[in-house]
């Protein structure tokens, strides 16, 4: 009894750790997991009971909200990773890309969750990570709501550089946060590391202060495509726009 517990554990946990790469179909899933379909099906559907499992409107399977709450943790942003939620998704599906949402935690975004899109070549769990502000879209759009006061404390200390494309000249930052602020929405490829690109817009709170970004990645080579760019960056800032207008819903 005690071996097919631990077991039924393992298999479960397999489960959850390939879907941390993006959501998957019950065919798909077996096959990374090694599992036959009947005993991966039997696995989600206990898992879906726990709220660790969440099945998508085209069928696929993916992290459920438990598993959000347990990667946020006791952090005061979690009710915004909950409120996230289904702007993520539909963004997600929308797109087939990677959406996340990031809060701000000093000088840089901490990523509290992430829906996984649709293609099998797609970006690496983002969830807890910190990435410095000025370097990802995310901590550019927050970088563009900051006070002149603000942001030239931030500016104080040097622009460390990930990658060739890195923005290390205060100038030009302050040129792209204009340019931010104008669109609604901020862009950046390759600017975090090579070959990867995001869009993010800012949410905010019934006080009009903008207290999370949310926003989606993907591989430079196909995100975004040709004539897009703009398209994709309006879908996110109308993303952000309802997740604003629930958050002042809330009672």
């Amino acid at each position: 009894m005690r071996v097919t517990h631990v077991q039924s554990i393992d298999r479960a946990f397999a489960i959850l750790q390939a879907l941390s790469d993006g959501p998957l179909g019950v065919t798909a899933l077996s096959r990374r997991v090694t599992l036959p379909k009947s005993s991966t099906s039997r696995l989600l559907g206990a898992l879906i009971d726990q709220g660790a499992v969440e099945q998508m409107p085209n069928g696929r399977y993916a992290l459920g909200p438990v598993m959000s709450r347990l990667a946020a943790g006791p952090h005061p942003g979690r009710h915004l990773a909950l409120a996230a939620r289904p702007h993520l998704t539909a963004m997600a599906e929308a797109t087939g890309e990677i959406a996340t949402i990031g809060i701000p935690s000093g000088r840089e975004v901490l990523y509290i969750d992430q829906i996984g899109g649709s293609h099998e070549i797609s970006v690496r769990d983002w969830t807890g990570a910190r990435k410095p502000m000025h370097q990802v879209s995310g901590g550019q759009v927050l970088l563009a709501t900051l006070s002149p006061a603000q942001l030239a404390a931030y500016l104080t200390t040097p622009l460390e550089r990930s990658s060739i494309a890195t923005i290390t000249d205060p100038n030009v930052l302050r040129r792209r946060l204009r340019t931010i602020v104008e669109d609604g929405y901020g862009w950046v490829i390759g600017e975090y590391s090579e070959g990867l690109s995001s869009v993010a817009a800012g949410v905010a709170d019934k006080d009009g202060h903008v207290v999370c970004v949310i926003g989606l990645h993907g591989p430079s080579f196909r995100f975004p495509l040709p004539g897009r760019k703009a398209a994709i960056g309006q879908l996110v800032a109308e993303g952000a726009a309802r997740m604003a207008r629930d958050l002042r819903d809330a009672p």
